[in-house]
């Protein structure tokens, strides 16, 4: 039934509105602003739980009335919030207007456009390509790849609990209760990030990628975007920063390597469903 829930996330990603319904924060939020401003500031850990682990166990909860009802709810249920669980906004849209600033060659356009619509903290001249390229890829990452590994591998379940962290590390204003989700986010990325720079390797440059990342591979310091960025930029092999056309199409190469790695996710799991 993965495989099939799989699917059905990108038809209604590619042609439909259902994400932009689905993904409603506002309650969730709410409930966040309350315990940051309750008696729970001095308690993050209860917090966490509240906002994080309660989702989670009503989760499974429904999960394991499932057979009750014939197991109807499976998949609606697997697909909703599978589709919750994905990341917010629309990547490609949110880089159009940088696009073009950058392919007219108006730094200072693409400069104000990366601080409004992308949230970056841009530096001037050719670099802020770099910091964009890096931005796709860490937004690829953890929009679809980390929630899809978690789901393929225990279930709706993980891919809420790793939505609702990335919610809090995001969006928590409580500096003990920000580092609490960050540190949590942090262990939740450490495995797919290396299966994705894996895949990056398969599917790209393999030497270049061995090479920019063979003392780090497993290093539990650095941090999964850092990871992530790295092997992309090296098996995309990026070419100096240079404004103009040239520079735009890196980001399309970089999109066409994320594509290739989804493809043999997607193939590896439909040969381990084949086989077991």
């Amino acid at each position: 039934m993965s495989f099939l829930v799989i699917l059905l996330v990108l038809w209604v990603e590619k042609f439909s509105a259902w994400r932009l319904r689905i993904q409603q924060d506002g309650p969730w939020l709410a409930q966040l602003q309350r315990l940051q401003q309750g008696g729970l500031q001095q308690a993050p850990w209860l917090c966490l739980a509240i906002l994080v682990l309660l989702p989670v166990l009503a989760l499974g909860l429904v999960l394991i009335l499932e057979p009750l009802a014939y197991g109807w709810l499976a998949l609606p249920v697997h697909l909703l919030v599978l589709i919750y669980s994905l990341g917010r906004g629309d990547l490609l849209a949110a880089l159009g207007p940088f696009r073009d600033a950058w392919r007219r060659g108006d730094g200072q356009a693409a400069y104000h456009v990366a601080e409004r619509d992308l949230a970056l903290q841009p530096e001037e001249g050719a670099e802020l390509l770099q910091q964009v390229q890096g931005h796709l890829l860490w937004q690829a990452y953890q929009s679809f790849f980390a929630v899809i590994f978690w789901y393929l591998l225990l279930g709706p379940m993980a891919a809420l609990a790793y939505r609702l962290l990335a919610l809090s590390a995001e969006h928590a204003e409580q500096p003990a209760l920000r580092e609490r989700a960050v540190q949590l986010r942090h262990a939740f990325d450490w495995l797919p990030a290396r299966v994705l720079a894996s895949s990056f390797a398969l599917v790209g440059n393999f030497v270049a990628v061995s090479r920019a990342l063979l003392h780090e591979l497993l290093s539990w310091d650095i941090s999964a975007a850092q990871l992530v960025i790295k092997a992309g930029r090296a098996a995309g092999e990026m070419p100096p920063p240079v404004m103009g056309e040239e520079g735009v199409d890196t980001l399309d190469q970089l999109w066409q390597l994320l594509i290739r790695a989804a493809v043999v996710w997607y193939a590896g799991y439909a040969v381990w469903v084949l086989f077991i």
